[in-house]
């Protein structure tokens, strides 16, 4: 596995139970789906059905 510099704040932060929770920017910095079910995961991916769900991300 590739070593990140990550930033808390920016790459991640801490929840209210102290987990480190990944932004969707260290999710998209990272480059791929790791396919656990991620809070923030850009990449549409669905652990229940274990599929991909098209997001439109239009703004």
């Amino acid at each position: 596995m590739a070593h990140y510099d990550i930033k808390e704040g920016e790459d991640f932060y801490y929840n209210e139970q102290g987990y480190k929770v990944f932004t969707e920017k260290f999710h998209l910095k990272r480059g791929y789906c790791c396919k656990s079910g991620c809070r923030h995961c850009p990449y549409g991916y669905d652990k229940k059905t274990d599929t991909f769900i098209k997001i439109d991300k239009k703004k």
